[in-house]
């Protein structure tokens, strides 16, 4: 595939700066296909509490496409939904550089991005001029000098309400100081109190949480969810990990950041289902981390999830790998007997 050929070259360029020519290439039109797959019947999925419906359960996780730039052309690639942002009230430049790092070995990456992107004016007029050609999620997070992070939410909600068809709360990105103890049981309490009273225009709201949970904040983050955020239609699990398996072999192992791709898969997918057996269906639940192909989507799944992101793994598989994905996950539902890939959900529990 010319797009995959093109991305093995830009690959060679310094992690940022291919990031930002492949954002430069899609703007252009350049090397994206002419119009996006048709999807099998059976790969459609209608997620139970929000309602949302994707022709293939395969979407684009935030930050890959922080400013809304580029929504319609990952739709052509395969994506059954993508999800824009993280975006910010105010623009902000992020950490100092360099903040993006390829462990190839590992088949991994490590950021410490810090929420750059140009703010939600630009976010919202590009957001406002999508086609929609694939339902589009829009993930909001706060300043990192922010005095009202809680406020900050409830304005990018507000925001990107009228034109996103979900919003995700990211409150587990590792590289905003202090963000991570959002998570806490008080502090997420008084957090989804604000965000519920938030104008959301009866758009699905996700809350996006980390994977770096131990039984009992699982068990807190349940409890609020429940109560406080019982209006929330779902969590995606999960954001990027701080901790750093031993079996890392690649020279940037030791970088800060969170750490994404394929060491993320197994804690990540264990996490989900812990999640899953906590909250017993009530709430819709993406999976996302390390996903390499349809065998790891297919474990998602049947680890809770009623549908799953990925965007580290593009660095390494290309960007027809979402459409490969979707091949695959057909396969398993046709080996396996199933009339639809959402009979999936929750198999291995």
């Amino acid at each position: 595939m010319l797009a995959d050929l093109g991305a093995r070259a830009i690959r060679l360029l310094p992690p940022e700066a291919a990031h930002n020519a492949t954002l430069r290439l899609l703007t252009k039109g350049l090397g994206v296909p002419g119009r996006a797959p048709l999807f099998p019947p059976g790969l459609k999925v209608t997620l139970p509490k929000s309602g949302l419906t994707f022709a293939s359960p395969v979407g684009l996780a935030a930050g890959f496409d922080k400013n809304c730039e580029v929504p319609g052309a990952m739709a052509r690639f395969g994506f059954g939904f993508v999800e824009c942002g993280t975006v910010t009230p105010k623009p902000q430049a992020g950490n100092p550089k360099p903040r993006l790092f390829r462990l190839e070995a590992d088949r991994a990456v490590i950021n410490r991005m810090g929420f750059n992107n140009f703010g939600l004016d630009y976010f919202v007029r590009r957001l406002a001029r999508y086609s929609h050609a694939v339902p589009i999620g829009a993930n909001v997070g706060a300043n990192k000098d922010s005095e009202d992070r809680a406020g900050d939410y409830v304005t990018g909600i507000e925001a990107v309400a009228p034109y996103a068809d979900y919003i995700t709360i990211n409150i587990s990105s590792p590289n905003t100081p202090g963000l991570r103890g959002l998570q806490d049981k008080a502090s997420l309490t008084g957090l989804l109190a604000r965000c519920g009273a938030a104008d959301r225009k009866g758009k699905p709201v996700f809350l996006k949480v980390a994977p770096d949970l131990d039984r009992e904040a699982i068990a807190d983050i349940c409890g609020v969810v429940r109560g406080e955020g019982a209006w929330l239609s779902g969590l995606i699990i999960s954001n990027t990990t701080l901790a750093r398996p031993a079996s890392l072999a690649s020279a940037d192992k030791g970088e800060t950041g969170g750490l994404s791709g394929a060491p993320l898969f197994h804690p990540s997918t264990a996490v989900l289902a812990e999640f899953a057996r906590a909250l017993r269906g009530e709430f819709d639940l993406i999976g996302a981390g390390g996903i390499a192909s349809g065998a790891d989507a297919y474990a998602k799944l049947r680890a809770g999830a009623h549908a799953v992101q990925l965007y580290s793994m593009l660095v390494y598989e290309g960007p027809g790998l979402a459409a490969r994905i979707a091949d695959e996950l057909e396969a398993c539902r046709v080996r396996d007997g199933l009339a639809s890939i959402a009979e999936a959900t929750g198999n291995a529990l």
